[in-house]
C-alpha cells in the first residue's frame, strides 16, 4: 500500500533517510532534524513531498519516496525530481519500490507533468538493474554538479569553511 505521508510520519521518514544514508556509505551526511523535515514537508511553503510504502500485514512503513517539483524550460512543463527512494532490505523484492515509482508516475500523468527523474549512485547495481527493468534510461551525457557548505557560502558572498558534498 502506498500513501501520502502525514506529520505523524516524520520520525519514520527520518529513520528511513538515515538508513538510506548508511546504505549509501554516508551516514554522517544525514543531518536533517525532525523539525527541518516537518517544515520542508508540511510547513507554510512545502519544499518537498513524501509517500510511504506500508506493509499491509503489519502497518509498518517499509519504504519512502521523497520528491519535489522540477521544471523543464525546453518542454515548458513541470516534472517530479525523486530525491530519495528507499525500501528497507527486509521488504525488498515485494513490489514496494515499483509501487512508489508507479505512484509518482501516476501523479505525473494526472497533473500533466512530463518528466520523472532521479539520480542513482554508479555503484548501486541492484538499483540500476531495477530502474532499467522499468524502462528508465540513464542520461549518460549529463554530469551532476553541486555546491554546498563552504563553496556555496563563498560564491554567495558569505565566506565560510569547506564541508561535505551531500
Amino acid at each position: 500500500m502506498i500513501r501520502t505521508a502525514t506529520p505523524a510520519d516524520i520520525p519514520v521518514i527520518r529513520a528511513l533517510i538515515r538508513e538510506l544514508a548508511e546504505y549509501e556509505k554516508a551516514p554522517q551526511e544525514a543531518r536533517a532534524t525532525e523539525e527541518q523535515l516537518h517544515e520542508a514537508l508540511f510547513g507554510e511553503h512545502p519544499a518537498a513531498f513524501a509517500h510511504l510504502a506500508v506493509d499491509e500485514s503489519t502497518g509498518e512503513a517499509v519504504g519512502c519516496a521523497m520528491w519535489f517539483l522540477s521544471f523543464s524550460t525546453w518542454r515548458g512543463a513541470r516534472g517530479i525530481y525523486l530525491e530519495d527512494l528507499y525500501v528497507r532490505p527486509t521488504a525488498r523484492g515485494r513490489g514496494h519500490g515499483r509501487a512508489l515509482l508507479a505512484e509518482l508516475a501516476r501523479i505525473c500523468v494526472e497533473r500533466g507533468y512530463e518528466r520523472l527523474e532521479w539520480s542513482v549512485l554508479d555503484w548501486n547495481r541492484p538499483a540500476i538493474g531495477f530502474y532499467d527493468s522499468l524502462g528508465a534510461r540513464p542520461k549518460d551525457e549529463w554530469t551532476v554538479y553541486r555546491l554546498t557548505d563552504g563553496p556555496l557560502a563563498e560564491l554567495g558572498g558569505q565566506g565560510g569553511p569547506g564541508g561535505s558534498d551531500r
